[in-house]
């Protein structure tokens, strides 16, 4: 799906490690939400609330899933899922551009 219908857009940024991720909150009718932003390069551990999948469209990174001992180098376009109460590292390479979608 290229382009979202019928939502709402918070206009205020969700700013992360001093403006090096950023996204903004979509938000469906049905209820659910999303988040799309882009990370620049840099380290970074996010912890996740409830269970996320993160569709990557564009970028270079090293990806360490929670319960995982190495990191593993993937490129967009991608995607992959985190559970929730948990927390996962990323090492952006390249700038990625991302949809985080909130189960």
């Amino acid at each position: 799906m290229s382009h979202f219908n019928n939502v709402n857009v918070k206009k205020e940024a969700n700013i992360y490690f001093d403006g090096k991720v950023t996204s903004r909150t979509v938000e469906f009718n049905d209820g659910t939400r999303k988040t799309l932003g882009i990370m620049l390069p840099g380290e970074y551990t996010f912890s996740t609330a409830e269970k996320e999948i993160m569709d990557i469209f564009s970028g270079e990174f090293e990806l360490k899933l929670p319960n995982e001992t190495a990191f593993v180098t993937m490129s967009g376009p991608c995607s992959f899922e985190v559970d929730a109460n948990s927390a996962f590292d990323i090492k952006v390479n390249k700038v990625t551009d991302y949809c985080c979608s909130y189960l």
